[in-house]
């Protein structure tokens, strides 16, 4: 097991437990008809996937798997962000989105279908959690500017209790990861949403909260400093992905850093 988040297998809850989230993103899902199928014709060796991103110098095998399809190494991918070893579940949300980004340049409309597919991992229909999914659309549109544009607001929806808001803490972590790594990249495309991230700066999950508090550093304005101040004490720890490796935080780091943000914008 690797040194990050511990991400289980495809969990069932009963359904009470979940609020439904299809209504809400119709239209942008293909529907009950899109279950079961897969539009990302083709495979690939998944062993030669697990090979490169297992390996300790990840980067330079990169560039071989990219000569291959880049439908047909997201096709592999998707079981990959399953994976309980945490390490190798975080490669592969970055390589989705580099795939997607490389896909998105030749086949847009391919590059879109990759997002519903994610999109529907979340949906109540598709009879499963979706773990790894909300990490992955948020580094997916965090490389490519047509694919945020169409689909940052059913990102941001997933974090807004009147949207189509993910409950379980475990999914808020990941979801939260992804909005950070988004927000960093695109800032500008979650304007209006901060008070969407206000309420999870007192989640009782240390992780989110500490998400919460990068988000709110790159969406906040400068005003929104004292809503950080309490966090600056808060010394509990969390694991995260960040410059390609699983890391240890503070929250109290996570909030500084949010801190220095904001005044940068007086």
């Amino acid at each position: 097991m690797g040194l990050c988040l511990p991400i289980h297998g495809p969990l069932k809850f009963p359904r009470d437990q979940r609020k439904s989230r299809t209504a809400k993103t119709q239209g942008f899902l293909p529907g009950p008809a899109y279950q079961g199928v897969n539009p990302l014709k083709g495979r690939i060796r998944k062993e030669k996937i697990l090979e490169i991103l297992s390996g300790s110098n990840v980067d330079p095998g990169l560039p071989s798997l990219i000569g291959d399809s880049p439908k047909r190494i997201v096709n592999a991918l998707f079981p990959l962000l399953y994976s309980q070893d945490d390490l190798l579940k975080w490669r592969v949300v970055k390589f989705m989105g580099i795939c997607v980004g490389e896909l998105a340049q030749e086949d847009l409309e391919s590059a879109r279908n990759v997002v519903r597919r994610l999109m529907w991992n979340l949906n109540d229909e598709s009879g499963g959690i979706g773990w790894g999914s909300p990490e992955a659309m948020g580094e997916v549109l965090s490389r490519n500017e047509e694919l945020a544009k169409e689909f940052a607001p059913i990102l941001l929806s997933y974090a807004d209790k009147d949207g189509n808001y993910l409950e379980l803490p475990m999914l808020q972590r990941g979801l939260l990861w992804g909005i950070a790594r988004f927000s960093a990249v695109r800032p500008k495309a979650l304007k209006g949403s901060k008070s969407h991230f206000f309420p999870y700066l007192e989640s009782k999950d240390s992780a989110v909260r500490g998400h919460a508090a990068s988000i709110v550093g790159w969406v906040g304005a400068a005003g929104d400093g004292f809503r950080l101040w309490p966090l600056l004490k808060d010394d509990a720890a969390y694991t995260t992905y960040a410059d390609d490796r699983c890391v240890q935080r503070l929250v109290s780091k996570a909030a500084r850093e949010a801190l220095l943000r904001l005044e940068t914008r007086k």
